[in-house]
């Protein structure tokens, strides 16, 4: 019975020592551990029921498995209930670390911002509007007739070396080159009757990407067609247009030049907007800056869209919205526009 006795002693003892340790027990890895010292196969409590069957005498080694067994339960459940009470404080942890405080203002999403070709765009469109001029809308997919041909270049003529054409596997179908086109399909859309129009969209050309080219680009094309109209409805329009986009008091200068759709044709320029004319690098000391080409329609090109050139006449004018927006606000490489940089769309 001294055997009983003394497994019974050691049994008690174990239980308040595990049962101490378990109590001081602050994490799931403590828990862990404490039951790799204890209930493990090599733990302590093993060791203890392996000591039962030495007992040789029936009722005693009984009595003493008992005690064992009832041991080993009672601690196999305090270490149960420990361990899940580690594990809802971690949980409630976790949960407190990543909470939301409701009461807080939500965080803004960040708002994208208008391209400045497109503010460009509408700020020019607005303009022309206000001077009666309608928006007409043209495709940028063209036929070769509608790009050169109604625009009095025939296939032979040397101005189509004036661009590098994107054509397409289709046979006489290209991506247009300037937006051009939109005239006839403005003019055969709404002829006899005088008109006053813009369009505006994307023109394709292979070229180098430059500072002051691109392949792919964005022109504002205008047309007014009526009787009686003269080259001074043009100036007109043209030195409206530039005291409302630049500024009042900047002066123009129309230079001779030549397109195929316009007789006469000009170049417009206006005073550099970064020395007032005084002369600079942007300008080439010459004080001027060009910004768009003009002319009274070509007649071929009135009877290619239905108006007899016998009784109306028009004017022409085409213009690049990036170049516009360089000037304007001093952007001096444009393939910033293309770059999708965040930094240089911020400042629009």
């Amino acid at each position: 019975m001294s055997e009983v006795a003394d497994i019974l002693k050691a049994a008690e003892a174990l239980n308040i020592e595990a049962r101490e340790s378990l109590a001081r027990i602050s994490d799931v890895a403590g828990v862990a551990a404490w039951h790799a010292e204890y209930l493990s196969k090599k733990g302590k409590i093993p060791a203890l029921l392996k000591s039962v069957g030495a007992i040789k005498e029936i009722e005693a080694k009984k009595q003493a498995g008992k005690a064992g067994n009832e041991l080993n339960q009672a601690l196999k459940a305090a270490f149960e209930a420990k361990q899940e009470e580690m594990k809802a404080q971690e949980l409630a942890a976790k949960l407190s670390a990543e909470s939301v405080d409701v009461t807080l203002p939500g965080r803004l999403m960040p708002l994208g911002k208008i391209h400045p070709s497109t503010a460009t765009i509408r700020e020019i469109c607005g303009i022309l509007n206000h001077l009666g001029f309608e928006i007409y809308e043209a495709p940028e997919v063209e036929t070769d007739e509608y790009n050169f041909q109604l625009l009095n270049m025939p296939p032979d003529h040397p101005a189509r070396d004036m661009w590098d054409t994107f054509y397409t596997t289709t046979p006489g179908l290209i991506l247009r080159t300037h937006t051009s086109p939109g005239q006839i399909h403005a003019m055969r859309a709404l002829a006899p009757q005088p008109i006053r129009i813009i369009s505006a969209g994307k023109c394709f050309r292979f070229e180098e990407v430059t500072a002051r080219s691109e392949s792919m680009f964005h022109q504002i094309e205008g047309i007014a067609v009526g009787h009686n109209i003269t080259f001074a409805d043009l100036k007109g329009t043209l030195m409206s247009f530039v005291d409302q986009f630049f500024g009042v008091g900047r002066k123009l200068r129309f230079r001779k030049s030549y397109f195929p759709f316009t007789e006469p044709s000009v170049e417009v320029d206006i005073t550099c907007t970064l020395c007032n004319g005084k002369g600079c690098s942007v300008c080439k000391q010459s004080g001027w800056l060009e910004v768009l080409g003009a002319g009274m329609v070509h007649p071929t090109v009135l009877k290619n869209g239905g108006y007899d050139p016998s009784v109306f006449s028009g004017f022409a004018f085409g213009m690049g919205p990036e170049r516009l927006t360089m000037l304007k606000y001093r952007i001096d490489d444009i393939r910033y526009f293309f770059s999708n940089d965040a930094r240089f769309l911020k400042q629009f």
